[in-house]
């Protein structure tokens, strides 16, 4: 049953560790040039950016995590009040078993509730858009919760190494094209820990979807989770547990192949993190796991202040005034990440050059 799953995702979140164990997200490769002699005051760097005609006081997204269970209605609650506070945007967790199951549709709803103002992003996975009742599901999800934006997740690794899983993604293009022409908000298409190339991504922007979550390697392991709902005894699991492209890869993977609103999202931890995955190429970048635990426990305001503040703190040191600013400023790729990127025909020393006489 889809309540029971989603209720033992959510338990291991919070109790088991569930991230990465070898593969990083390989940000610790990626270096901000700090500029010496400031130009402006830190009171003057504008951290806000325009989201699909929205306006959000920081690229922040408070990822996908939760929903369809009595817990997840707290959870979604607080993490809506925090994102109407601070003026970020947030995502609800599958809405699949409010679908099934009509009772549960407040734990979703509550979001909205709570977070009048925010961009509220729904939220399936890409079987249940696949399937014959796909593009009403998709309609019922948007209107469930008023939202601004429907994400599709490919979730592709999971499903594998579920026992339950869904693995039939035949005609997954054709129908990605369909909802995007039937639905009157946008899709993002939102990997969940296993990052995108260039390809994914070229094809992707053909279907008509507006915007990618690359969901990279690093952070949260749903190979892991899945192991942990065997009690450690899925051998597939294990075997897996750091599959992916690291997340700043993917970032520029996807960024260089397509016009699409890019979201950072996979092993994001700080707001220095956030700044070098927009430096990159990225338009925002989202957090789900380093807010579930304050979510429940009620510090989740003081976690949100301390990461715009490093953001913040972050342009101002780059030199760049706003958010756009920081796109052009040079950035250093080294390491294994360097490595990687070059290997699949990118260039990481121009990133390294660029925007020598802006000041942002």
């Amino acid at each position: 049953m889809t309540e029971n799953r989603k209720a033992e995702h959510l338990r291991i979140c919070l109790t088991e560790d569930v991230q990465a164990k070898k593969i990083t997200t390989g940000f610790e490769d990626i270096h901000l040039l700090h500029r010496t002699i400031p130009r402006f005051s830190l009171n003057d760097v504008d951290t806000s950016i325009s989201f699909f005609g929205k306006k959000l006081k920081a690229p922040i997204i408070i990822e996908a995590m939760t929903g369809g269970t009595p817990e997840a209605e707290r959870i979604n609650a607080n993490l809506a009040e925090a994102a109407e506070y601070f003026g970020l945007a947030m995502g609800v967790g599958s809405q699949r078993a409010a679908l099934e199951t009509p009772r549960l549709e407040r734990t979703f709803k509550v979001a909205r509730e709570k977070g009048p103002r925010i961009f509220l992003t729904a939220n399936l996975g890409l079987p249940q858009v696949i399937a014959e009742n796909g593009i009403e599901a998709a309609k019922k999800a948007v209107e469930m919760i008023d939202a601004d934006a429907l994400a599709i997740h490919l979730n592709i690794l999971q499903e594998a190494i579920q026992h339950e899983g869904e693995t039939n993604f035949y005609g997954a293009l054709e129908r990605l094209m369909i909802v995007a022409s039937e639905l009157s908000v946008p899709i993002i298409v939102k990997e969940t820990g296993a990052g995108m190339i260039s390809e994914d991504a070229g094809l992707l922007d053909e279907t008509g979807v507006k915007g990618i979550d690359v969901g990279g390697a690093g952070g949260t392991s749903w190979a892991a989770v899945e192991s942990y709902r065997e009690g450690l005894k899925h051998q597939l699991g294990i075997t897996f547990w750091d599959w992916g492209i690291p997340t700043a890869v993917s970032v520029v993977e996807a960024a260089s192949s397509t016009d699409l609103t890019v979201i950072a999202s996979g092993g994001v931890r700080t707001g220095l993190d956030i700044a070098k995955a927009i430096s990159l190429g990225a338009d925002a970048a989202g957090l789900a796991w380093p807010l579930l635990k304050p979510a429940v426990e009620g510090h989740l305001d003081y976690v949100l202040r301390v990461l715009i503040e490093e953001f913040k703190t972050s342009m101002f040191l780059t030199g760049a005034r706003d958010v756009e600013g920081l796109k052009r400023r040079p950035v250093v790729v080294t390491g294994k990440t360097a490595e990687w990127l070059a290997l699949r025909g990118f260039r990481p020393e121009e990133l390294a050059r660029r925007g020598k006489e802006d000041d942002g």
